[in-house]
């Protein structure tokens, strides 16, 4: 069946895994082609989040960017390096599952190559897992060495493809900080399963959030070194480094608009993406 005479194309999708072959192909090929790799973790958040929470926000994120730049949007890693006590509770909770850093730079590498090799100008890959980002960039390193050197001699017929790396937590605002946080900011080193992902999650996905399981309690107090193996102890029973409190939609919405906002930006004036 053949669509209605005179009727315009089709919005092709934000996501690469909606689109056709074909389709892919032939942007692809086009001066400013961006695919955007969300990257999360498999990992506890506590009674009230899923266990999604990391892979869920940054791809919810790249397509509010990929809908304003044009770029593509590939599907997640949605397994992460190990959490850290100091920044995720700890891999010794119950739900995490995690890789090692070997068996993360490989699947990245891997991925990002295969994206460069076919033609795509550049790749953003979009954190939301705070572990993951040196074996992210150890990873993007490679695929653009790989990349580079199977292209040999023909590599000097076109621009270098470009990589750029980012956690989303990086763009939030001093005044969004101010808003979502009027009693001050407790800081990034306590915000597992806190306010800014429980925030997120409610304006996000809400239906996947249970405020009554909710706890509140003290923040985490952590030695200023790591330990191993962990001593369990020093993570609250919960999981969560800061308890929820305060958490709202509301405040998750202006978390995700100028986050969003603020990354388009940043994107449409690094790779030059059309405005």
């Amino acid at each position: 069946m053949t669509g209605t005479p005179g009727a315009p194309p089709a919005a092709q999708p934000i996501r690469l895994a909606h689109l056709d072959a074909h389709s892919y192909r032939d942007w692809a090929a086009t001066e400013h082609s961006t695919v955007i790799l969300p990257a999360g973790a498999f990992e506890q958040h506590g009674p009230h989040l899923p266990l999604g929470t990391d892979a869920l926000l940054s791809s919810a994120i790249a397509e509010a960017v990929g809908a304003r730049t044009g770029a593509k949007v590939a599907e997640p890693l949605s397994y992460g390096y190990k959490s850290q006590q100091k920044s995720g509770g700890g891999n010794h909770l119950p739900g995490t599952v995690s890789l090692d850093a070997a068996a993360l730079i490989a699947q990245a590498r891997c991925i990002m190559a295969g994206f460069l090799r076919q033609g795509v100008r550049n790749l953003v890959v979009l954190n939301g897992h705070y572990e993951n980002y040196q074996f992210l960039y150890e990873a993007a390193d490679l695929a653009l060495e790989e990349v580079r050197a199977g292209q040999g001699a023909s590599h000097g017929a076109g621009p270098d493809p470009t990589v750029l790396l980012l956690s989303y937590w990086d763009y939030v605002s001093e005044d969004t900080l101010a808003t979502v946080y009027p009693e001050g900011f407790p800081g990034w080193d306590i915000e597992h399963g806190g306010v800014l992902e429980t925030s997120l999650m409610l304006h996000l996905r809400p239906e996947l959030v249970d405020m009554d399981r909710a706890v509140s309690h003290p923040a985490a107090e952590l030695p200023r070194f790591d330990r191993l193996p962990v001593v369990a102890s020093r993570t609250p029973d919960t999981g969560c480094l800061s308890a929820p409190d305060g958490s709202t939609a509301e405040r998750g919405r202006l978390l995700y608009e100028q986050v969003a906002a603020d990354l388009t930006a940043d994107l449409t004036a690094e790779l030059g993406l059309p405005a």
